[in-house]
């Protein structure tokens, strides 16, 4: 094994095993090693309602650029009476 697989092999190692630590949530403190449970996140779920939100303002603000005029009126009046 020549000095460029040697330095390949020591880099590859801890990187290869940084990443199968990340995977099965294993966290480095300071001495030793902690695996923390991998459950539902509170602010995961948070942020998936907000984007699920977001998308529904989209989709109504695509309805409205594309339909004809009467239609748009109509679409802001329910805009108004739902806030």
């Amino acid at each position: 094994m020549g000095p460029f697989e040697m330095v390949v092999a020591i880099v590859a190692i801890p990187a290869i095993a940084s990443v199968i630590r990340a995977r099965y949530g294993v966290v480095r403190h300071d001495k030793g090693e902690t695996l923390v449970a991998r459950g539902p996140d509170p602010d995961t779920d948070r942020l998936r309602a907000e984007v699920k939100g977001l998308k529904e303002r989209v989709a109504v603000l695509e309805r409205l650029a594309t339909d004809g005029s009467t239609a748009l009126e109509r679409e802001f009046e329910k805009l108004r009476d739902r806030d």
